[in-house]
């Protein structure tokens, strides 16, 4: 029986008979006693057996020293052959004798080879330990995030193709260790600070848009999910504060949601709740945050006590100073929400810092702070969404991402004491328009730049008369009646003569002027006219008119606002007070 028929007899792995022979450095197969065994040759030397058939060796032999089976006794089964020099010289390999003539000879790996295919093999070990690890580990995060059904207030999911906007909503629910001192004794967790971030499509800017608190609006009614999973419309409050669209009276962040976009006009994709803890577990993570005061601080109220000039803090000492507020400016909320947002731009550099993404342990402790921390609506609430969403934010550089306050004033229903704000009306609406239509608050490089300058360039040069003008007005997704609405302003209100009502065609976001190089003058005029912008402006073909003439086509989209509103979006954002994340304020 050979070595492998032994092996599979006695159930022993052939390979655990090779031995390493420590006198020559070389493997060799030792067989048992329990039957005769053929010899089978083995490297460089033939094998020596004893009278029992088991290998003997002989401690006078010098390595390499060529001995033959009969000297120490006759070996079974046939002589050793010699070794396979000739292989090596590149000549044929000699013959096998007796009954291993038909079996080639095994091929045994060296040592380096069998100490490769070990490691390899735990290798692929470690790592699918490491990739199950991984995934337990997200299913750990995912476990520590709170989700909050507010049905048709948040989109199902997450895009990142587009822009977004999310509603970060800290309450003053004294909910978690240490908290109990903190914030109103009674409250049901109202919204104590609101910030809608939006971030461009293109990542190459973000826009923190912080509401106050106290800001007077008009709370719309409410549809929310109940604990036992029935549905409860909660009515509506006008001339409210802002934070009670969170909380009172049932409220939920969809209420605030719609609050938001009731005030800005702007839809907020989905929201992210903290409470006090927040401030305190993330701060922890990333070993401090560093902050700037431009004179000492004692305030009794926050228990906050810094000197002048520059801290790290964390922890309590992070929340007294997010919570303070009689100790800057005017001692109101306006000027809390500038430290505020000074804050948060030295978080936001602390916790994109190479000293925090490079270092294993602080990711961790951050993962697992942010995910505690965290109530989201049920389109964001698997961390893996959350980490896209992250790595989308990352892209921005902190430079463009800018803080700015709504634009407020005094309310005057509250006579000689303000205590709440209401929408400034006068310089407001840019604000909001800028951030509806993507506009960033900082001087960046746009993707696109040739492209904007190409559209521009349609705007430039002669204009026809309003008489010369000739256009069939089609109807793209405006609201009802509005082709004739146009027509009828045209033609009595700007001279537009040749004009015609053509009906209406198939829907489009944007309003478009179709129109032929022959006609861009006229072109020119008609955007001039209606406000367009030059993306409005579309070079390609005439049609033929009801004259048998050839006309321009414009289809009114549903950005269409009326006839006689221009349609021209802004396209630099208002000169209001800001800040941006890269820069270092001191608080005052």
């Amino acid at each position: 029986m050979d070595a492998q028929g032994r092996g599979r007899a006695d159930n022993i792995d052939p390979a655990d008979q090779w031995v390493l022979n420590p006198n020559t450095g070389e493997y060799e197969l030792r067989l048992g006693p329990s039957a005769p065994q053929s010899s089978v040759p083995r490297p460089r030397k033939p094998a020596a057996r004893d009278n029992a058939g088991a290998p003997r060796r002989r401690k006078d032999s010098a390595p390499g020293e060529n001995r033959e089976a009969g000297r120490t006794g006759k070996a079974r089964g046939g002589s050793v052959p010699p070794p396979r020099s000739g292989r090596r010289r590149g000549g044929e390999p000699e013959t096998p004798q007796g009954r291993r003539a038909a079996r080639r000879p095994v091929k045994k790996k060296s040592k380096a080879k069998k100490i490769l295919a070990w490691t390899a093999g735990g290798t692929a070990f470690v790592l699918v330990a490491i990739g199950t690890a991984g995934y337990l580990y997200l299913k750990h995060l995912e476990g520590n995030v709170t989700t909050t059904d507010v049905g048709s207030a948040a989109k199902n999911g997450f895009s990142k193709d587009d822009a977004f906007n999310i509603l970060i909503i800290g309450t003053d629910k004294r909910t978690g260790k240490g908290n109990e001192g903190y914030g109103d004794k009674g409250s049901v967790g109202h919204a104590d600070t609101n910030i809608l971030l939006h971030v461009s499509k293109d990542r190459t800017n973000a826009t923190a848009l912080s509401i106050p608190r106290d800001l007077i609006v008009n709370v719309p009614d409410c549809q929310t999910k109940q604990p036992d999973g029935s549905e409860r419309v909660i009515a509506g409050t006008d001339n409210a504060r802002f934070n009670t669209s969170l909380g009172q009276d049932g409220r939920d962040p969809g209420c605030t949601m719609r609050t938001v976009q009731e005030v800005t006009g702007i839809q907020p994709d989905h929201f992210m709740m903290v409470d006090f803890n927040a401030v305190k577990t993330l701060t922890s993570a990333v070993d401090g945050v560093d902050v700037c005061l431009a004179h000492a601080v004692n305030d009794k109220d926050s228990h906050l006590k810094l000197s002048a000039g520059e801290h790290k803090i964390q922890g309590e000492q992070a929340l007294a100073f997010v919570r303070t507020r009689h100790s800057w400016g005017n001692q109101g909320d306006l000027d809390r929400i500038k430290v505020q947002q000074q804050f948060m731009a030295s978080l936001m550099r602390k916790m994109s810092s190479s000293d925090t993404l490079t270092n294993p342990s602080k990711l961790i402790d951050l993962a697992e702070a942010a995910t505690k921390a965290l109530t989201v609506d049920q389109g964001i609430g698997s961390v893996g969404t959350l980490k896209d969403i992250a790595l989308e934010l990352k892209k921005v550089p902190t430079k463009n991402i800018s803080f700015v306050t709504v634009p407020v004033i005094d309310n005057p229903a509250d006579g000689a004491v303000h205590k709440t704000v209401i929408v400034n009306q006068t310089t407001a609406p840019d604000v909001f328009d800028a951030i509806k239509n993507d506009v960033s608050f900082t001087e960046v490089k746009k993707r696109e730049k040739a492209a904007k300058d190409a559209e521009a360039a349609r705007l430039k040069g002669s204009m026809s008369a309003p008489s010369d003008v000739r256009v069939r007005i089609l109807n793209g997704g405006a609201e009802s009646g509005s082709a004739q609405e146009t027509l009828q302003w045209l033609q009595t209100q700007e001279g537009v003569l040749k004009s015609e009502n053509a009906g209406n065609a198939g829907s489009l976001a944007k309003t478009t002027l179709e129109y032929a190089p022959d006609q861009a003058a006229q072109a020119r005029e008609l955007a001039h006219l209606m406000g367009l912008s030059g993306s409005a402006l579309k070079p390609g073909k005439s049609v033929i008119n009801s004259q048998g003439l050839p006309a321009m086509t414009l289809t009114l989209g549903k950005d269409f606002k009326g006839a006689g509103v221009s349609l021209t979006a802004p396209t630099k954002a208002p000169d209001v007070d800001k800040s941006t994340a890269d820069k270092v304020k001191c608080a005052s």
